[in-house]
């Protein structure tokens, strides 16, 4: 048989990745980083194990039965066997369990885990996501009577006890614009609230419970009327009857993540608090859901670098390995350059919550959660897609081939950048949060806090630089609003890779005071590629090039 070339290998996720390790022993206190440390350990074991397994056996989609033998309405969803073990792995770990726990880091512990899982889940950590989305949006709700019902659910540690929770908002109507929600909620004649009407886009339809925007009957129209409900799916194993599953979509990725159309006929609900004002209820579940999408989409690109890495030591070129090929190292050393923002910002955001949640978080970092959770989310989204598709690139023809599971990376990470609102809405968003509060004011404190102890004056000097020019294309009294909007992006951007640099620099100095060298030359790398991503709007032009 002639030449065979050796296929990537996959390192241990966990013992591996120098940037989680020191960012743990960077930020826990020992007592809490040797406990979280058994965890991590096993879900990187499972992590390697899931990547061996999906060589040796043909990739699955969930199946949907709508009717059984006789002629009953059963909606049974067939899972992947990484769904099938989603339970026991989330309960026995504390995925989910270990962000509800009461000390500052708790959110970063919990994303800890969820990061070194979240390939390996098969996009389990979707309905997690959402689980952990209605947890906190229960909670704020203070409606007692359903904490007491759902959350011992949510949260257990017990698998047989553990619920998935959905969030069924999307109709045909729209996606992030809810205003014409078509839901509606009707009282039957002993009072309780059921819904009626149709979900279009519903991830988590395989859980036991969700939350769902439904206009309750002869409340007015636009998105202020509509209410937030709390319902369950199942009757004991069987789905209710007032839920039907209409069909699995075909998506370009996630393939193994149940994703539906379904019809509410007269679902039973509960509202989590009064009869308007749903969406504003909702928010607390977005920073959840928002933040679990940025820890997926450093997760991926993780996974991506660390095959092409792997790939480049065992890939032979003209006479030498391809980490030998000037260019090719020197693309495989930007992809980790910007990774490594990526994934300071991402684990601060997660830090900041837990501390914001705790209540032992300063002025500025609770201003500033606000901004950066969806600069985060649109950053990284973007980020995602463009670190995956030059990773297959990386590979030549083979990334371009089915049954290598590397195209699954792309497609799997095109979603980041659609879910929990796109880059243009989340962007908007932004531009919200810069106007409602000192938020902007609040995040440069912030940035030169951690600019303080970094010896890299250059790094200072280049963001603050690139700051101020932040704040020159935010000033409303010079720019009118239409040309700020257009613009938003540019700045989100800007603003989510200037403080992605400040995170490098102070990284940098703790590792360098620990002899570690690798963040200085990632931080420069970094700054290489600069920082400003603003734009000039020409509203003319923009109007022309769309006619």
């Amino acid at each position: 048989m002639g030449f065979l070339q050796d296929a990537p290998q996959l390192a241990h996720p966990y013992r591996s990745d120098r940037l989680l390790t020191a960012l743990l022993d960077r930020v826990l206190p020992k007592e809490r980083r040797t406990a979280l440390d058994a965890d991590l350990d096993a879900l990187g074991d499972y992590a390697l194990m899931a990547f061996e397994r999906s060589h040796r056996s043909t990739r699955r989609k969930p199946i949907l039965t709508q009717w059984d033998a006789w002629g009953r309405r059963v909606d049974r969803v067939e899972l992947t066997t990484a769904w099938l073990e989603g339970p026991e792995l989330t309960t026995r770990h504390a995925i989910l369990a270990a962000g509800h726990e009461s000390h500052e880091f708790a959110r970063l512990e919990e994303f800890a885990r969820a990061y070194l899982y979240h390939v390996a889940s098969e996009f389990y950590t979707c309905p997690l996501a959402m689980t952990d989305g209605a947890a906190t949006a229960l909670k704020a709700s203070g409606n007692q009577a359903l904490i007491d019902r759902a959350l011992p659910h949510f949260l257990s540690r017990d698998a047989s006890q553990f619920w998935l929770s959905g969030q069924w908002m999307t109709e045909n109507t729209g996606g992030s614009d809810v205003s014409n929600t078509e839901t509606v909620a009707k009282q039957d004649a002993e009072g309780h609230w059921r819904l009626y009407g149709r979900k279009w886009f519903s991830s988590a339809v395989v859980g036991e419970a969700a939350l769902a925007l439904a206009r309750p009957e002869g409340a007015g129209g636009g998105a202020a009327t509509l209410a937030l409900f709390y319902v369950e799916t199942m009757n004991g194993h069987d789905r209710k009857p007032e839920l039907v599953i209409d069909r699995l979509k075909d998506k370009l990725g996630t393939h193994e993540l149940p994703t539906a159309e379904i019809h509410l006929e007269g679902l039973p609900a509960w509202p989590l608090g009064d009869l308007a004002h749903g969406v504003r209820q909702v928010a607390p579940m977005l920073n959840i859901t928002r933040t679990w999408n940025a820890i997926g989409a450093v997760a991926s690109m993780a996974r991506a670098i660390s095959l092409a890495r792997d790939y480049a030591r065992r890939r032979q070129a003209f006479g030498r390995p391809l980490l030998q090929q000037p260019l090719h190292a020197q693309t495989l050393a930007d992809m980790q350059a910007e990774f490594e923002a990526a994934f300071a910002l991402v684990f601060e955001v997660a830090h900041l919550l837990g501390r914001v949640e705790q209540g032992v978080a300063t002025p500025q970092e609770a201003d500033s959660l606000r901004l950066l959770t969806p600069l985060v989310k649109l950053w990284t989204g973007k980020m995602a897609v463009n670190l995956c598709s030059e990773a297959l690139e990386c590979f030549g023809g083979a990334g371009y081939i089915e049954d290598t599971g590397l195209p699954q990376l792309l497609r799997d990470a095109q979603v980041y950048a659609i879910w929990e609102g796109t880059t243009n809405v989340l962007s908007l968003d932004s531009l919200r949060a810069l106007g409602s509060n000192d938020s902007f004011a609040a995040l440069r404190k912030l940035i030169g806090q951690w600019l303080r102890p970094a010896h890299n004056t250059q790094a200072s000097f280049t963001v603050q630089a690139a700051l101020d020019a932040a704040a020159m294309h935010l000033d409303g009294k010079k720019v009118d609003r239409p040309t700020l909007e257009a613009g938003a992006r540019g700045v989100a951007i800007t603003l989510a890779r200037c403080t992605a640099a400040a995170l490098l620099a102070r990284q940098d100095a703790w590792s360098s005071a620990h002899g570690d060298k690798r963040p200085a030359a990632a931080l420069r790398r970094f700054l290489g590629h600069g920082l400003l991503r603003l734009s000039d709007i020409d509203g003319e032009d923009t109007g022309l090039l769309l006619e």
